[in-house]
């Protein structure tokens, strides 16, 4: 799943990016309201999380041009500002939910999982009878399903976005570790070696394969 972060701080931004990709959203990020329209014009986002006020157009104006065209992306507001008429334009600009600033990263994540459920967007990806459910942090096949560590789901997450295609060891590392961790060839292929372990185990016909010497691949 997308997430467009909208956000001029880039401590907080940096720091946010971070907690979500742990969960295995990928975060585009952007300081500016004028680059946030043009990348949500491009992209198609499951969530948007906005700053109100960032530079040139503030957070108001650049949701409620979202929702003039056309846009249902769910969005959470992110202000400093906890004053009830603020809320309420917030909500009457188009946004779905607002968060207080400082704010705990956990409840922000939280705050995201529960407006893709409300939203009824897509919860994860799925290849061959086998879904990846990012609420629930689990590999699931028909009833069956294996809970997975953060680790294993951001790898299996990065394959499972693209079927077919090599995934590269450094990109399944960096998809894995995201804190910059030294990741030696012998602890990917045990995570990966863990992971074929749990999708025999639920009856999967996906497969993870092995490029020698570049990565690994779905195989359906």
């Amino acid at each position: 799943m997308r997430i467009l972060l909208v956000e001029d701080d880039s401590r907080i931004a940096r720091f946010v990016s971070q907690a979500l990709r742990e969960q295995a959203y990928a975060v585009d990020a952007t300081a500016d309201g004028d680059d946030a329209l043009y990348k949500a014009s491009v992209n198609d986002y499951d969530a948007v999380i906005l700053d109100l006020m960032i530079p040139g157009r503030d957070g108001f104006e650049v949701c409620r041009e979202l929702r003039a065209a056309g846009s249902s992306v769910p969005v959470i507001m992110l202000t400093a500002r906890d004053a009830v008429p603020d809320r309420v334009a917030g909500f009457d600009a188009g946004g779905d939910d607002y968060v207080i600033k400082p704010f705990a990263l956990g409840e922000l994540a939280e705050r995201v999982r529960a407006l893709l459920r409300r939203s009824g967007r897509r919860q994860g990806v799925e290849v061959g009878g086998l879904r990846l459910d990012s609420v629930a942090h689990a590999v699931v096949v028909g009833d069956a399903h294996s809970t997975l560590t953060p680790i294993e789901f951001r790898v299996l997450s990065q394959l499972l976005n693209r079927p077919g295609q090599v995934v590269r060891r450094r990109s399944l590392a960096t998809a894995g570790w995201p804190d910059g961790s030294v990741v030696l060839d012998n602890t990917l292929d045990a995570c990966v070696s863990r992971l074929r372990k749990k999708l025999a185990a639920l009856g999967a016909t996906v497969t993870i394969d092995t490029v020698h010497g570049v990565g690994y691949r779905i195989a359906v």
